[in-house]
């Protein structure tokens, strides 16, 4: 078989999963992201424990990652190798938290909460992609 089929298929388990992962949490109701970033209100905590359980599996992921010598369906792995803290990462960053606090969605559990049907699901993801496509064809190409 192809590699790229096995790259598809290794994907498409890892989304399903994840996705999995976000509805049993909980985290495809925007009301309970906005209750976590209601520090001084009716703060609802659980975010922070799927937050950490998020945390754990990367730390042990990463680790064996590195005794790896390569993924298993590519030659090499795709690591960001900027560590570099600059204007566009800060803006990003801020922006990013302005619309995850605001719609009460970042991009994996908005896709996934498509399947629930809302609306404001829908507007969200088209706004995401039109920025998504803004960036990639305007600021980006400025670099």
């Amino acid at each position: 078989m192809n590699r790229n089929i096995y790259q598809f298929v290794a994907a498409l388990a890892s989304g399903v999963v994840f996705g999995f992962g976000l509805s049993v949490s909980g985290m495809l109701n925007p009301v309970r992201v906005r209750g976590f970033l209601d520090v001084f209100g009716a703060w609802d905590p659980s975010l922070a424990f799927v937050l950490g359980g998020a945390v754990v599996v990367t730390f042990l992921g990463v680790h064996i990652m590195k005794r790896m010598k390569r993924p298993a369906f590519d030659k090499s792995f795709h690591v960001p190798t900027n560590r570099r803290i600059d204007g566009p990462l800060v803006v990003g960053s801020a922006l990013f938290g302005l619309g995850w606090g605001i719609g009460g969605f970042c991009p994996g559990p908005a896709v996934a909460s498509l399947s629930v049907g809302l609306p404001q699901t829908f507007l969200f993801v088209i706004a995401m992609l039109v920025g998504m496509t803004l960036y990639d064809r305007v600021w980006s190409r400025r670099t």
